[in-house]
């Protein structure tokens, strides 16, 4: 016998090193573009679901500003009423009465609100929720802060009131007002908390859950403070998420517009009425919000800011932020009539 092992058959020999390390090139390869079809596909996920995240908080914001400026100045229609300054039972005092104020500002022009996220704009919505007629009830005999009135049945314990002189509206209104609260009711005779206006002056019935709300952009959210709880002009409160309460994320821009219809076409424009007739000018709201996407990307996505239809006196800019190219924009626009507020022919 050979004193040699037999050679290994053909069969049996197993794999050389080069057919292993081709097996491998070709198994990198593989890997490599799965993880390149993984990324892409997780990169289109993450985009569908920022761009959806926009749209829906995008429309949530736009709508929850709508609804409150279509119910604005509902029960402070009056002309008595409108562009009076009012204090209010935070002991905050507004400089002015409107349906809804684009920035309001104080007396010397500076802003009531502390400002928002730079280049967006503040509003102030103010409304009632009385059942009495929007025009006052006739104050017929004033005592001190008992007051009898024409139609005492139309306010009850808990109302919120407002007193004021009759006015024709064609000038700027010089009082500040004070919002009370009904404490009694015996007919003719209704009770409230301070002195009110002289004879023949008017009680406004405003009801039980008046609404003064005020709304901006803060640190990319929309925020609401409201008027009646808390004073949204101090500065000191910003920060304060329990007095500005953020209700929609990522929304980054706030834009709004009045539209005056004295003029043949309308003029949009940011000048506030400063008296009731101009109020009774001033038709609509034009407001636009920007939504944007949760996910940052790491390259430049958007080359310029998003525009909308008052971006010609107003556009967006979102510069503020350094990175602010790396997301997704959606824009939310509508055209909100200002439906309560007084017709009349003398103005």
């Amino acid at each position: 016998m050979s004193p040699h092992s037999p050679k290994t058959p053909s069969g049996d020999r197993g794999f050389t090193l080069v057919e292993v390390m081709v097996a491998m090139v070709i198994g990198m390869i593989g890997i490599v573009i799965m993880m390149q079809v993984f990324a892409t596909a997780e990169g289109q996920k993450r985009a569908t679901t920022g761009t959806g995240d926009a749209q829906s908080t995008g429309a949530t914001a736009l709508y929850e500003l709508q609804r409150d400026i279509r119910q604005g100045g509902y029960g402070l229609n009056s002309l008595s009423l409108l562009s009076c300054g009012l204090v209010l039972p935070s002991g905050a005092t507004l400089p002015t009465l409107g349906p809804a104020i684009i920035n309001p500002r104080k007396a010397d022009a500076s802003l009531l609100l502390p400002a928002g996220d730079a280049n967006t704009d503040t509003l102030l919505i103010g409304y009632g929720s009385g059942a009495g007629s929007s025009e006052g009830d006739a104050i017929t005999n004033p005592n001190g802060t008992i007051l009898a009135v024409q139609t005492a049945a139309n306010f009850v314990v808990g109302d919120a009131v407002i007193a004021a002189p009759v006015s024709d509206g064609t000038v700027a209104c010089a009082l500040t007002l004070t919002m009370d609260r009904v404490t009694a009711v015996a007919t003719p005779w209704v009770t409230i908390g301070s002195t009110p206006a002289v004879p023949g002056g008017l009680l406004f019935n405003i009801g039980q859950a008046p609404a003064i709300r005020a709304y901006a952009i803060r640190g990319g959210n929309l925020t609401v403070c409201d008027y009646l709880a808390n004073d949204c002009g101090s500065a000191g409160n910003v920060g304060d998420a329990t007095i500005w309460r953020p209700i929609d994320s990522n929304i980054v821009s706030l834009r709004a517009q009045y539209g005056h219809n004295n003029t043949n076409p309308i003029t949009w424009d940011q000048t506030t009425p400063t008296t009731a007739c101009q109020w009774v000018q001033t038709s609509a709201l034009r407001i636009a919000v920007v939504a944007r996407n949760s996910q940052v990307d790491k390259n430049q996505i958007t080359a310029s800011a998003p525009t909308w239809e008052g971006s010609a006196a107003l556009p967006f800019d979102l510069s503020a932020r350094a990175n602010w190219q790396n997301y997704r924009y959606k824009v939310f626009e509508t055209v909100v009539p200002i439906r309560n507020l007084p017709w009349m022919a003398k103005c």
